[in-house]
């Protein structure tokens, strides 16, 4: 099992009798349905012992887990000449379907209000939040933002940093929306570090417990960081903004912006609707 050495634990766990070499997809299936009610809890890092707690797993993390941990852990086991060249087939769930959760302005508004309630917060999750919302960037690409990054003058970011390879999760160059931009520059005006997100001049890694906090408080406990990307890309339709153009602003490819927000669009089907609606 060393192989799977850079697997997550609820993998090593569950097929630690186990090797690549003898894994079935049988044997793969199995851990999807044990997985699907069971999670695991870190008692001693140090030791590595962990307790089996019930809960419910959703099959997106099984497949995350299967497709990004266990896939590749079979590609190096090959590179290493442990495993015999050839075609695995690792079975994943069914991708379960998208969730179109989006929220209202006013909503909007209130959690940014609610944003600013925590004091230990009030600096650095505000922005954080406005960010996401009005640029619709994933919360890594907002972590990582740095001022270099950020043109004031041109009114642009450039959320992939210099030297860092583009990936299928686009990091696009966009243009500052105008309420952005107010809080950009008085945030500039007192930075204390590089970075755009921070706190007491060190990069902010994670702003989950303050944001999901925040979205209770606002009445909207179901909102999380990616509900503000979805957001934005549903604002953008409904205001009939070319689906093109929301692919390029969110660094979507056209074809998965169509699948998420085609129907938010004024124009959605309406020749399809006006073949039915004409003179015979």
């Amino acid at each position: 099992m060393d192989t799977l050495a850079i697997s997550a634990r609820p993998l090593l766990y569950f097929f630690r009798p186990d090797t690549i070499a003898t894994m079935t997809p049988n044997r793969v299936r199995e851990y999807w349905e044990w997985r699907r009610g069971h999670s695991l809890q870190v008692i001693d890092k140090d030791a590595g012992t962990v307790e089996v707690v019930e809960r419910v797993i959703a099959d997106g993390t099984i497949i995350r887990e299967l497709s990004g941990t266990l896939r590749p852990a079979i590609q190096h086991a090959i590179k290493e000449r442990r495993l015999v060249p050839g075609v695995y087939h690792v079975p994943v769930p069914a991708a379960p379907p998208g969730r179109d959760y989006w929220v209202t302005r006013s909503e909007a508004a209130h959690l940014l209000w609610e944003t600013r309630r925590d004091k230990r917060a009030r600096l650095h999750l505000p922005l954080y939040a406005m960010i996401a919302l009005y640029t619709g960037q994933r919360r890594g690409a907002i972590l990582d933002l740095t001022w270099p990054q950020v043109d004031l003058v041109r009114g642009r970011i450039d959320f992939n940093p210099p030297g860092r390879p583009q990936t299928q999760k686009g990091r696009p160059i966009i243009p500052i929306p105008r309420p952005l931009m107010a809080a950009l520059r008085r945030a500039q005006q007192r930075a204390s570090s590089k970075f755009v997100i921070a706190y007491r001049g060190e990069q902010v890694r994670d702003v989950k417990t303050g944001f999901n906090s925040a979205a209770t408080r606002a009445g909207i406990p179901d909102c999380t960081s990616h509900t503000l990307r979805h957001t934005a890309g549903t604002w953008m339709a409904q205001r009939g903004v070319p689906l093109r153009e929301i692919a390029g602003y969110l660094g979507h490819s056209e074809q998965r912006t169509t699948e998420l927000y085609a129907h938010h669009h004024p124009d959605f089907m309406q020749n399809a609707r006006r073949a039915f609606e004409g003179a015979e």
